[in-house]
């Protein structure tokens, strides 16, 4: 039987809507969108740089549960209300996408909240060594 199991960040969002940050099923881990807020203590940044690291560092919490680190990702999906927000972002996303080169789309839309200027979803593939403790 294929091993499922939630991983829960404390975000507010996750009781309030109904979700998990992330789903391990199997070998496959999937990262929900997540934002740059700190959900240690619920707020967030005015500046999209620093969102897209929280995002990051919110996303890297959440592969590190699953037994992964950004080198499982394979397909990453950016999404920003404002297009002019996503360059200035891309040295923050090359740090930790730059070699491993997933798969990428980035998408205009609105987000839930209009605090939020970036969400980031990805997708990792865990080694299959890997054992849930």
């Amino acid at each position: 039987m294929t091993e499922r199991r939630a991983i829960l960040s404390g975000s507010t969002f996750e009781e309030q809507i109904g979700y998990a940050r992330a789903v391990v099923d199997g070998d496959w881990v999937h990262v929900s969108g997540t934002t740059g807020f700190d959900y240690a203590t619920m707020t967030i940044s005015d500046d999209v740089v620093v969102q897209a690291e929280q995002c990051l560092c919110n996303i890297e919490a959440a592969l590190a549960e699953a037994g992964c680190t950004f080198a499982d990702v394979v397909r990453v999906r950016y999404l920003l209300p404002d297009r002019a927000d996503f360059e200035p972002c891309w040295p923050v996303l090359r740090r930790r996408f730059g070699e491993v080169r997933p798969a990428a789309t980035m998408l205009m839309c609105g987000l839930a909240d209009p605090r939020m200027k970036i969400e980031i979803e990805v997708y990792a593939r865990r080694a299959t060594t890997y054992r849930a403790p």
